[in-house]
């Protein structure tokens, strides 16, 4: 990296990857190191202040995104993929999640900057998520050699079309941390499942609310926030993480009943702000636990015969394919596809602020 990133700055593309932005950086040119590295992160974005107007985060959580990519030594994968949470107005950078939507921009981000080669008209690109263990395989269209970000795809939350990038995750362990459909925490009925992001399944009307509410209004609600923390926080340690007071894992879900042609209506928590669409992975988990029978939500939710589980949000809906089933041990495991977008914003260096 360069001996001054204030002056003479690191090489970064901004990104949209599905319904979030984010800067992408070669490992090279950051930090080995991760407290060094966090640290440069939070000059570079702007934290902590909730208008990062001192950096280039967009004061908000799904603007205030890091992606690190380098090619991987892994067998049989192409590319290592490294996310970083930036806390908009706290100090804190967490590297206990992984974000589906920035992963959509993996594969192009890698292409751009020669990480892979692509000959045809079409790159398929194996992904190892670095925070998770997960594999994701990422298919997008190629033209001259470059990622083709024009396209007819359209998804809830991103004005406009752009080129389809097709995603499958297959998650690395099982789908129910607890092993259970259901577990009583913090005294209320809760389901625990990771199908690539650990997610908190709640009942909308046990806290109080419709579910429909728009995420200002739930943002509002101080008792409703207060207690969903209490809850996220109980159930750290069943997902195994320990302490997440100051993490960024789990998301919490309130479900209701679908009002369109969905399977289910979502209201995400993630975990302090309310996401205003849905995150990838964080589909694939509710759409993977509504299926399982006993689950919250697997009453409320209108589910076809086919694979594909289209959840409410609010800005819309989002389609997420899923394959659930118990293994020879009765295990529940799943597997994730979906579709999303991604579109190449800026190149160029950023300046990191002198300090904190």
């Amino acid at each position: 990296m360069p001996a001054d990133p204030i002056h003479d700055g690191l090489p970064c593309m901004l990104m949209r990857g599905g319904t979030s932005k984010g800067a992408f950086f070669l490992a090279e040119d950051v930090p080995a190191d991760p407290e060094v590295r966090d640290e440069l992160m939070l000059r570079i974005m702007g934290s902590p202040d909730p208008t990062q107007i001192d950096g280039i985060g967009g004061a908000h959580p799904l603007t205030s995104k890091v992606a690190v990519v380098s090619a991987s030594t892994e067998p049989d994968v192409d590319l290592d993929y490294l996310f970083l949470q930036v806390a908009v107005d706290a100090p804190q950078v967490s590297d206990r999640q992984t974000c589906g939507n920035l992963l959509a921009a993996v594969g192009p981000f890698a292409l751009e900057r020669g990480l892979i080669s692509a000959s045809g008209d079409r790159a398929t690109v194996r992904i190892r998520l670095v925070n998770t263990g997960d594999v994701a395989t990422a298919s997008f269209a190629v033209c001259d050699g470059r990622p083709d970000y024009d396209g007819d795809a359209q998804i809830d939350g991103v004005p406009g079309t752009a080129c389809p990038i097709d995603l499958r995750v297959a998650g690395s362990g099982p789908l129910l941390p607890t092993g259970n459909a259901a577990d009583t925490v913090a005294g209320h009925r809760v389901t625990l499942v990771d199908n690539g992001m650990p997610v908190v399944l709640m009942d909308a009307v046990d806290f109080g609310v419709a579910g429909t509410e728009s995420p200002a209004e739930l943002e509002e609600n101080a008792a409703l926030r207060a207690e969903v923390e209490k809850v996220r926080r109980a159930t750290g340690p069943l997902f195994g993480l320990g302490d997440v007071t100051g993490q960024s894992v789990p998301k919490m879900f309130l479900l209701s009943p679908p009002r369109g042609e969905g399977a289910i209506t979502t209201r995400a928590f993630i975990p302090h702000r309310v996401h205003t669409a849905i995150g990838v992975l964080m589909a694939a988990s509710v759409a993977a636990g509504i299926r399982i029978p006993g689950a919250v939500g697997a009453d409320l939710a209108r589910l076809g015969e086919g694979r594909d589980t289209v959840l409410e949000h609010p800005a819309g809906a989002f389609t997420a394919r899923v394959e659930v089933g118990q293994d020879a041990e009765g295990v529940w495991r799943a597997a994730s596809t979906s579709l999303r977008t991604a579109r190449q914003l800026f190149d160029g260096r950023v300046f990191a602020r002198p300090h904190l």
